[in-house]
This record gives structure tokens, sequence and C-alpha cells, in this order.
């Protein structure tokens, strides 16, 4: 059985709509009009801002240890149920904060459902911790340290998140990243998503990441794809997210290919899976039958995503044995 590794999902994109109902019950939130399955999904694609409104919409229901943990651990164990072998999950902290229920105690919260998690399903997973380009330099610093201190106890990785289109500039963001690379964590951003093919660059080099989110628009830029694939950069890509958040017109023009013609290593993620209906199982099999991508393009995959996971020594290990 080949292994299926998830490195880019994100946890506000996985909450279960019958847990939707249940905290929304006890938070005193009316029920929606066509339930909490069509409120949580995209009707149609649109683009990045509509998209990430539709992800914000779940955030009610982070503000207590108890339900963030219960998010954590239903995603990792819908994960395993999907037929993965491995699941990051990134989130942004900074979003769940309420008076009472801290950084830190958010994080820990998003910890421990992990690890309940692969307690109750086998699959291993790890939390990346996102800064968020909306929030300002202050706060998004403060993320990094409670990220740090995690390091080691749940905490894999380092992320930038958010609106693009808003807010393009990476400036604001290096103190936060250089917090991170000191704690050994593993690094990735989003970057050419909704901006031109250049942000994947200016990415790697202001901060030092080697995994680019999405990097759509990096197969539009020629220079930049030279660039990306002489410096070894892996471009995690999710097909269907991109559809709905206008990288794409169709899934047949994602650049899937266009990467690994030109060099570049690709890894596969699901992004926010209850919005578009298309867990990583799904996006695997468009990468086949759509992108036209064979077994030996698959296999090449997999081989990166266990090179380049946010993953313990030990686990890595098991995956090459494999």
């Amino acid at each position: 059985m080949a292994l299926l590794l998830n490195l880019h999902s994100h946890l506000e994109g996985r909450v279960r709509p019958d847990t939707a109902a249940e905290l929304g019950s006890r938070l005193g939130l009316p029920d929606p009009p066509g339930g909490w399955a069509d409120a949580l999904e995209l009707d149609a694609p649109a683009d990045l801002t509509v998209y990430l409104a539709k992800v914000a919409s779940t955030y009610p229901f982070f503000g207590d240890p108890e339900s963030l943990a219960r998010i954590t651990s239903e995603a990792v164990q819908d994960a395993a149920a999907d037929g993965l072998s491995y699941l990051e999950l990134r989130f942004g902290p900074a979003t769940h904060v309420r008076p009472g229920f801290d950084l830190d105690a958010v994080i820990r919260a998003a910890c421990a459902g992990a690890r309940d998690g692969t307690t109750r399903s086998g699959m291993p997973a790890g939390i990346v911790v996102a800064a968020l380009r909306h929030h300002d330099e202050a706060i998004n610093t403060a993320v990094a340290h409670a990220a740090a201190r995690a390091a080691g106890d749940g905490v894999v990785g380092f992320d930038l998140a958010g609106d693009e289109l808003r807010f393009p500039d990476l400036a604001p963001y290096a103190e936060a990243f250089a917090i991170a690379a000191a704690a050994d964590l593993g690094l990735t951003c989003h970057a050419a998503e909704a901006a031109p093919g250049p942000a994947a660059r200016e990415a790697v080099e202001r901060f030092g990441v080697r995994r680019i989110g999405h990097g759509t628009h990096v197969a539009d830029d020629a220079d930049t794809l030279d660039w990306i694939a002489d410096h070894g950069v892996v471009v995690e890509v999710c097909p269907t997210s991109n559809l709905y958040t206008g990288g794409i017109t169709r899934i047949a023009d994602h650049p899937a290919r266009t990467f690994l013609d030109h060099g570049v290593p690709i890894v596969l993620g699901d992004d926010n899976p209850r919005q578009t209906r298309s867990p990583l199982s799904a996006e695997s099999a468009l990468l086949q039958t759509v992108l036209g991508l064979d077994a030996a393009d698959l296999a090449g995959i997999e081989a990166t995503a266990v090179e380049v996971a946010f993953a313990g020594d030990a686990v890595r290990a098991a995956w090459r044995d494999h």
C-alpha cells in the first residue's frame, strides 16, 4: 500500500458538520437555513477573499480548550479514515484567543487533540502554527514565540497564511519566521497563490522557507519557475482549492504537470476539504484522472513528501522502510 502524506491542510477547514451543529447549539448560534454542511461548504469558485470568509465561519467553534481539542482529534481521525499515512494540520492560533484562553493554551489544546487523534487512529500528525497576514507584527511575533515554546511537544512547523490579495507585503513577518527558525521548526509559506509568481521566490529568500503553499502563479513566470527548480524548493499543491480561490479556471489548468516537467518537486495537500468537499484521496485521484500524472509521478511525489514532511526522524525512517 502506498504512503499518502497530507502536507497542506487547515484545521479550520476540517470541522465536521455534526460537530458544528452541536457546538453551535451550545453557543446559542441559530442553525443555518440549509444546515451546517451547506453553511460550511463553498457554492462555486470565486476568489481568495470569498474562500477565506467561508473558512472563517468555523471560528466560533474554537473558543475553548475542549472544543478545539475535539475538532483537532476528529480532523486526524477523518484523515486516517481517508487512507492517509500522515497529516500536517496548520492553523492560526491568534484567531482563537479568548479571555482566559491565551496563545499558549490554544496551541496546547490543538497539540492535545492531535495526540488524541493519533492514539485513536494510529496515524501520526503534527501541528503547523500559522501567522496570519491581516494580524499586526506584534501579534505574529507573539504567535511565533508561542510556536517555539511548543516545538517538540506537538508543533512541527511554522507558516504564513491569509489573504495574499489584501496583504501582499512579506516584510512585516520576517521576525516571526526568524523566531520559528531559531526553534528549529519546519518552515513553509503561502505564496504566489493570489500574488504573482515572484512572491514565492521572495518568501524563500526573505524567510528561508523550503516549501511554498500553493505557488500556483509560479508557473506563470518563467524566471521564477526556473529559480524555484534550481533551488529545490518544494511546492505544496492543492488543485481543487486553487479552483475555488480563482487561482485556476479549471482543474485541468492546474500547473502540477508544469512543475514536474520543469524539475520543481511537489507534494500534495487538500487545504480546506470541508469547504471544497475534496479530501486528499480525491485530490490524489485528480492528479491521475484529470492532470495525467502516472505511477512514476505519484511515486516521486510520495518520495518527496517523505523527505520534506515536518516529521521526526523515527517516523521518516519507518516511511523509508515502507
